[in-house]
């Protein structure tokens, strides 16, 4: 009991920062209509509920691929697909108002669930729906007539803002209606892109069917930018309704963010709890794909401060690192370069240029325990050593107790405390008794 009780305090401890950070923000979901035809459908509804009570602003834009396709089938039709498109004639289209709708009326029942000893007990969640998204048809293309399949024309962003602004989650639904009145069929995952653009959501989410994105090795890929997902695009099936699900997700992502969604996820539907898991943790389960790379190498600030003092405090503690003081720090922080990785930092270095020589000290230079397998100290070192030689330093010096065949292993050589400037000299803690190692910048 004591031990699941530990691990309970720890884990909100540790998602602080997290549910501090998502307050406020809007997050646009997209779930495929395979949710509702499974026992765990209750369960995510139960985690975009939380959600929600934590302060985030929800859109939810849910698909009907599986329940269209039931209707379908009863009637013994079919939605035909030419060129990757979708045809929708006037049959499939009053299966598609019947299954869209369904959806949104069981959500709407599950949103409004309220049970003693369930998560959503006391809450009282409105669901708003509406005709957000103004549609156009895709008309006819290599002479193919699409009928009733459509694209969105616009989105009223001013409206859903509203309805969330009131504390609601807004239902946006996969069925738009043309200024002349016409229905069409769209396609939920295009309806998530476009919501998500124009009201420059703080992320999206798509939550998609199978397994997700690995390298050639078979290794989960967990973050991608954009330009490396345009690669990998590259090299996988064109995205049609026959690719696999996460392939023609990760097309969407990227016409996100070229739309400027800072945050894309795609998130494997079936895994329990996923959304949670990809929020509320520091490394998530899923991909992330960004326009720029997701880790941000860059000169500290003032505000850096705390997060390198959170950094080094452990290796102060056991004798590693000098003691720097909060006052030490502020003065010395223009010295220090930062990993960010999303609002917090996980690895510092700083580059003292020595007095009158063309020598600088590397120091402090600090991973965080769960990021030292990503090549991140090296590139730290990397970018002092640019640094120092744009400075006209000749030569690198670090002085460290517990690191020096690391430090080996990037170039650095043996050398004596006479090998340092007198300035440096002079500062020497002989008590402490560290090794001196220097590198020849070319």
């Amino acid at each position: 009991m004591e031990a699941s009780y530990t691990r309970l305090v720890q884990w909100f401890r540790e998602s602080s920062p997290f549910i501090h950070a998502h307050r406020g923000r809007t997050f646009v979901v997209h779930v495929g209509g395979e949710m509702l035809t499974e026992p765990n459908a209750a369960a995510l509804v139960h985690d975009l509920a939380l959600l929600s009570g934590l302060g985030i602003r929800i859109v939810l834009v849910p698909g009907a691929r599986p329940q269209i396709e039931q209707r379908l089938t009863a009637r013994g039709a079919a939605i035909e697909y030419v060129n990757g498109l979708r045809v929708t004639d006037t049959e499939a289209l009053a299966c598609v108002r019947d299954a869209v709708g369904s959806v949104r009326l069981e959500l709407e029942a599950l949103f409004s669930m309220g049970l003693a000893n369930s998560p959503m007990a006391g809450l009282r969640l409105q669901v708003a729906s509406g005709n957000f998204v103004t549609a156009r048809p895709l008309g006819v293309r290599d002479g193919v007539d699409y009928q009733h399949t459509g694209e969105v024309r616009r989105v009223d962003a001013a409206a859903i803002a509203a309805r969330l602004d009131d504390g609601a989650m807004v239902l946006v639904s996969p069925l738009g209606v043309s200024p002349t009145g016409e229905q069409f069929n769209l396609y939920a995952e295009d309806v998530a892109v476009a919501v998500a653009g124009v009201l420059q959501a703080d992320k999206l989410l798509f939550l998609h069917e199978g397994e997700g994105l690995v390298d050639d090795q078979g290794e989960a890929l967990r973050e991608l930018t954009l330009e490396q997902g345009e690669a990998l695009l590259a090299h996988e099936p064109a995205p049609t309704n026959t690719a696999r699900p996460v392939t023609a997700q990760l097309a969407r992502a990227l016409e996100a963010c070229r739309r400027g969604v800072p945050r894309v996820h795609l998130l494997p539907r079936a895994h329990d709890g996923v959304l949670l898991a990809e929020l509320f943790t520091r490394d998530g389960v899923g991909t992330l794909i960004t326009p720029k790379a997701f880790e941000q190498l860059r000169g500290a600030r003032g505000d850096d401060v705390s997060g390198i003092l959170a950094l080094t405090a452990p290796l102060e503690a056991d004798g590693t690192l000098i003691t720097r003081t909060r006052e030490r720090l502020e003065t010395e922080i223009e010295d220090f370069t930062v990993m960010e990785r999303e609002g917090t930092v996980v690895a510092c270095a700083a580059l003292h240029p020595l007095p009158e020589c063309d020598v600088a000290e590397l120091a402090c230079l600090v991973v965080h325990p769960d990021y030292r397998d990503g090549k991140r100290g090296w590139r730290l070192l990397e970018r002092l050593e640019r640094q120092a030689r744009a400075a006209g330093c000749k030569r690198l010096v670090v002085l460290t107790t517990r690191a020096s065949h690391w430090f080996q292993e990037q170039g650095f050589v043996a050398a004596g405390i006479d090998d340092l400037p007198a300035s440096r000299q002079a500062l020497y803690n002989l008590a402490r008794g560290s090794k001196v190692l220097m590198k020849t910048l070319a």
